[in-house]
C-alpha cells in the first residue's frame, strides 16, 4: 500500500507504507491516517534528521546484508530481478523533512490518508 503526504507548501511525496512506517512510528504517528501540524513541525524536522544521524553512525547490520543475498544469490546474477541496492533511513526521510521544512516555513500541515 502506498502513503502519500500532502501538503500545501510542497509537492506530494509517496512512498510504501513499509518504508513510511519506520519514520512515522518514530514520531508516534499512525502509518494508516494523520496530520503534522504546522506547529509540530519543528519538533518533528529535529527528532527526524537526529535519527538521521544515528542511522549514519550504525552501519549497514549483517540480517539485511544476508537478506539481499538470499534473494539475489550467491554470483548476484539474477535474471529476474534488478540489482538490489539498499536505501538509506536517509535517503527515505529527506523527501519528508523537505516537505515538512516547507510547511514549518508556510505555516502549513502535512497530511496523509486522508
Amino acid at each position: 500500500m502506498l502513503v502519500t503526504f500532502k501538503s500545501k507548501a510542497a509537492a506530494q511525496v509517496t512512498m510504501y507504507e513499509e518504508h513510511a512506517k519506520p519514520l512515522l512510528d518514530s514520531i508516534n504517528k499512525d502509518v494508516k491516517r494523520g496530520v503534522i501540524t504546522a506547529a509540530e513541525a519543528a519538533n518533528v524536522v529535529a527528532k527526524l534528521e537526529a535519527l538521521v544521524v544515528e542511522s549514519k553512525i550504525h552501519p549497514t547490520t549483517e540480517e539485511v546484508k544476508r537478506d539481499v543475498v538470499a534473494h539475489h544469490g550467491d554470483d548476484r546474477d539474477d535474471n529476474e530481478h534488478e540489482p538490489s541496492q539498499f536505501v538509506s533511513f536517509a535517503t527515505r526521510a529527506y523527501p519528508l523533512l523537505q516537505m515538512l521544512r516547507a510547511a514549518q516555513a508556510g505555516g502549513n500541515d502535512v497530511l496523509w490518508g486522508v
